[in-house]
């Protein structure tokens, strides 16, 4: 029957795309469903990843010419956030050209624009047609989480939904909350010309990343001068440009400010999607996901943020994967985030992957924890980055037994691009030896992959192996 598919994907973000696809060219009749032609690209394109990393680099570029300074070239003028915000939105153009229906549709899959719920265990309803099939995979992603403060409807707010179409530049922007979208936004509004003020109830910033490397991203923020009020949390909004903010410590401050930038975390829209006609349950507005990403209905799978996992792009690829497996496969795969990296693209950014401290401890892993700065590095003393810092986990075993990089954390310029062959080391499993033994161009920056392992080595030289050296140096010679 027309109305007839062997999958639907409801939803065109990272998740749904790269599932749809790959079963497209497959030959497999496939659905997609999307609200409309702009929403496919999903949060990455319209209001992420795309957009953010775009307008970093508009900033960037401004606080490089600034500190051209430092070598006469004077630089005045402010900047113009419509040439940004233009330059933003031409970037995503260009991706867009990929990532909309009538391409999509050239590519061998049926795609309908509108809302969709579900009309049973194996239908879905978009404007009042049902159309079936065996399996369906909800790719839905995910929404800014709203500050429900008492006042808040008083205040000028943005989020990263409606951030980057900003007419004006705040003089003084309060952002609440120090995750990545907060510092990472903070920091490119502030490079724009802003006063930024970051709140958060925690202690330091990146809450989820090594303290050691996060407080290095933090003195490099206030450097710039972007002010951070940590263990607090705003109680109300008095005015349209006031807020009484509580500290742990019974501090009580009052903040002004133009605008307040709301990055507090993510939640999801369920209730169009009538769930309960498929039998898919939910709690406390989340869908109930097993680790094969099945819900109640074996029928109906979760992709990307609406699994409620961790809410990347490059984890919803990780999703894909994982379903795609299982869909063709009789050995079915469990999600695994051992392995799992994320990049904050602040500057200088930090970058994180594989196992981490609390759970290796958590665990009763048998590690060793190897830190170390830049500022011997020879590439870091020539490019001024010697405050950066890395941090690895490596496993501790037996003599016979292969020393592992279990995990890691960077903080630096570029870090992002630094750490891919520690987290291909990581993945792969392979020895420390991979990095100790490579040959690298100098003065390449990521030398310092193999700095630390090399330090490491050198700790590893007891004066029992050095006797041992020199006895068979001098028999041999």
């Amino acid at each position: 029957m027309k109305n007839e598919y062997d999958i639907i994907v409801v939803g065109a973000g990272s998740a749904g795309l790269a599932v749809s696809l790959f079963m497209a060219k497959t030959g497999l009749k496939t659905l997609l469903v999307d609200k409309t032609d702009k929403d496919i690209g999903g949060d990455c394109l319209n209001y992420g990843c795309v957009p953010s990393k775009a307008l970093i680099h508009v900033s960037r570029i401004l606080h490089h010419a600034k500190e051209a300074g430092k070598f006469g070239l004077q630089i005045s003028g402010t900047a113009d956030l419509l040439r940004a915000t233009e330059y933003v939105k031409s970037k995503q153009g260009i991706i867009r050209k990929r990532e909309n229906a009538g391409f999509l549709r050239h590519q061998g899959l049926d795609v309908v624009l509108g809302q969709a719920s579900f009309h049973d265990n194996h239908a879905v309803k978009v404007n009042d047609n049902v159309y079936k099939a065996k399996k369906i995979v909800l790719a839905t992603g995910s929404r800014p989480a709203p500050l429900r403060t008492p006042g808040i409807e008083k205040v000028k707010q943005y989020n990263n939904e409606n951030l980057f179409d900003i007419a004006d530049l705040p003089k003084r922007l309060l952002v609440v909350g120090g995750g990545p979208i907060g510092v990472e936004m903070g920091q490119a509004m502030h490079r724009l010309g802003s006063e930024v003020t970051i709140i958060d109830r925690g202690t330091n910033i990146l809450p989820h990343d090594d303290a050691a490397v996060t407080r290095v991203l933090l003195a490099k923020l206030q450097e710039e001068g972007v002010r951070f009020i940590p263990g607090a949390k705003i109680t109300e909004f008095t005015t349209a440009n006031n807020a009484v903010i509580n500290k742990d410590n019974g501090e009580i401050l009052q903040q002004s400010f133009d605008a307040v930038l709301v990055a507090i975390g993510r939640t999801f829209e369920l209730s169009t999607l009538e769930l309960h006609k498929a039998g898919v349950q939910a709690k406390e507005n989340k869908i109930v996901v097993n680790k094969y990403l099945e819900t109640t209905n074996k029928d109906v799978l979760v992709c990307g943020d609406v699994a409620g996992d961790l809410y990347f792009s490059h984890a919803a690829e990780q999703h894909a994967r994982l379903i795609l497996n299982n869909l063709f496969s009789p050995f079915k795969k469990k999600l695994d985030n051992s392995q799992m990296s994320w990049v904050t693209f602040t500057d200088p950014e930090v970058a994180t992957f594989g196992l981490q401290e609390d759970f290796l401890k958590r665990g009763n892993y048998r590690y060793e924890r190897l830190e170390m700065d830049f500022s011997d590095d020879d590439r870091a003393i020539i490019d001024d980055t010697g405050y950066g810092k890395l941090i690895l986990f490596l496993s501790k075993g037996s003599v016979l037994r292969k020393t592992k990089i279990l995990g890691g954390s960077m903080v630096a310029p570029g870090a992002g691009e630094l750490i891919q062959e520690l987290v291909l080391a990581n993945t792969q499993q392979l020895s420390i030896n991979s990095i100790f033994n490579k040959i690298y161009p100098y003065p390449v920056a990521s030398r310092v992959n193999q700095f630390i392992v090399v330090k490491h080595k050198e700790r590893q030289l007891t004066e029992r192996t050095k006797k041992t050296l020199r006895f068979v140096y001098k028999l041999f010679n």
